[in-house]
């Protein structure tokens, strides 16, 4: 049955800081940081995703982050229980728990519950052939000869998307747009960092380009394919950054262009995240920290807001 708990929320799109912030909050109070990004439950993937570096950790604090192997399949199920593993520790701990990431799907099952049960492992295994074989556009084509026009109520551009629906399909389950009007948001806000999509921008450039500095990312992503075969068919070897970097080493790019690609999607995705808060959460937004010498201010900033509406509430599996 599920179950009920409550946390601290930062939530904001891509290169906002907030790994860094929650990082700064969790050593003042000695909270557990829960990752809700889609990318960092997997091991080995630490250039492209800017992952906190081993040091942070080793601290202990830090969890949803090296759960998986790249060329396995995760879902938000999975992740949910990563999520109840955490709050078991933090409650037996006497912690808090903040949750810190840009996920919109893992954040609204944290705070709604999942609409559809995770898939069968027979079921889930289909859909990874269908992709593996196909890719995209043979989930697209699957999802549409099961149930025409359910494509439409997903991002038909991210893998991960349209194989959950797959899998729902695959079930008998409905896809979104016949599930009825969205949950409304959660009553307390969660804090949320922004930044003038000018300035986010900037940064997104800087934060790509470290990525392919000295080849740094090309390196990890040739190592994740000689120890994990199945990565490039992966959904995450189709992650940004990481598909322009297989393109990269494989000689069908220079690095000026996957550089471009790489920045190009990144925005893209940083559009979609702030829309999906401002539509589908209660979020109080604060400045983001220019900087990490305004890591401090950024962290007052948010625990302001937690301080004002208290923690939010979730529903644990």
């Amino acid at each position: 049955m599920p179950r009920s708990s409550s946390a601290y929320f930062l939530v904001g799109p891509t290169a906002s800081g907030k790994t860094a912030v929650a990082e700064v909050l969790a050593r003042r109070t000695g909270a557990y940081v829960l990752s809700a990004d889609s990318m960092l439950v997997y091991r080995g993937m630490d250039v492209g995703t800017a992952k906190p570096g081993p040091d942070e950790r080793a601290e202990g604090r830090l969890r949803g982050v090296d759960v998986a192997d790249p060329d396995e399949p995760f879902s938000t199920g999975l992740w949910l229980r990563e999520a109840a593993r955490t709050f078991d520790e933090a409650e037996a701990a006497g912690r808090d728990v903040i949750v810190a990431g840009g996920t919109g799907l893992y954040v609204s099952a944290l705070l709604r519950g999942l609409d559809e049960p995770p898939a069968p492992p027979e079921v889930r295994a289909e859909v990874e052939a269908v992709a593996r074989e196909g890719g995209l556009a043979a989930l697209v084509a699957r999802a549409e000869a099961i149930c025409r026009g359910a494509v439409a109520a997903v991002d038909a551009a991210n893998p991960r998307r349209i194989m959950r629906l797959l899998e729902i399909l695959l079930c008998g389950g409905k896809p979104p747009q016949k599930r009825g009007a969205a949950a409304p948001p959660a009553a307390a806000p969660m804090a949320g960092l922004e930044f003038p999509p000018d300035l986010l921008a900037r940064r997104i450039e800087r934060r790509a380009a470290a990525m392919f500095e000295g080849g740094a990312l090309q390196r990890e992503t040739e190592k994740l394919c000689a120890e994990h075969p199945g990565f490039a068919a992966s959904t995450a070897g189709a992650g940004i950054g990481y598909a322009e970097a297989l393109a990269l080493v494989r000689g069908e790019i220079a690095e000026k262009e996957a550089l471009e690609r790489t920045v190009a999607r990144t925005r893209r995705l940083a559009k979609r995240q702030r829309t999906w808060w401002r539509t589908q959460a209660a979020v109080e937004w604060v400045h983001g920290p220019e900087d990490s010498e305004d890591l401090e201010r950024a962290a007052r900033d948010v625990e302001a807001v937690w301080k004002k509406h208290g923690k939010t509430p979730v529903v644990l599996p």
